[in-house]
């Protein structure tokens, strides 16, 4: 039974593979959403090969309450959906800094922190230089301000070259 579900499990993954079709050596643009704060995003997408890339974001946000960036990186598995749509998933972390305008009662203004991500999303791939996505990240903090699960939706809108 084990040996006919691992024999059963290289077969789809091989298929997955040999369906994949080849992905943009570059992307920029923006990922627009919003989680604990934070909206847009400059977003950079790198190749590693037909479907496999790196993505790293810098988002920035100002307030009434507090100000933040942070920079976030992921590596994405990519697999064909059907023509242009492609479906992906993804992993990595990144750091972030927020500084309080109304210090907390301890006197802290300021935290800096870490975070793991997830990254699953759907995209399509126009036939132009244009690659529209749409993901959802959780986010897990790792700080004294975040030090929760954060669910982050966001649109991205890439040129590719």
């Amino acid at each position: 039974m084990k040996k006919a579900f691992l024999t059963a499990t290289v077969i789809c993954l091989t298929a997955l593979a040999a369906h994949s079709q080849s992905i943009s050596p570059n992307a920029i643009g923006l990922r627009l959403g919003d989680n604990d704060g934070f909206g847009t995003e400059v977003s950079y997408q790198r190749a590693l090969g037909d479907n496999n890339r790196l993505e790293f974001d810098l988002g920035w946000r100002s307030s009434g309450d507090f100000d933040a960036y942070r920079i976030t990186g992921l590596y994405h598995w990519v697999w064909t959906l059907d023509g242009n749509f492609n479906w992906y998933v993804g992993a990595g972390g990144g750091l972030a800094q927020v500084s309080f305008d109304n210090p907390f009662p301890n006197g802290d203004d300021s935290e800096t922190y870490l975070y793991a991500a997830g990254d699953i999303g759907l995209e399509y791939d126009f036939d132009i230089p244009l690659l529209l996505s749409l993901d959802f990240r959780p986010e897990f903090g790792f700080g004294n301000y975040n030090d929760d699960v954060g669910f982050d939706i966001a649109l991205g809108i890439r040129y590719q070259f």
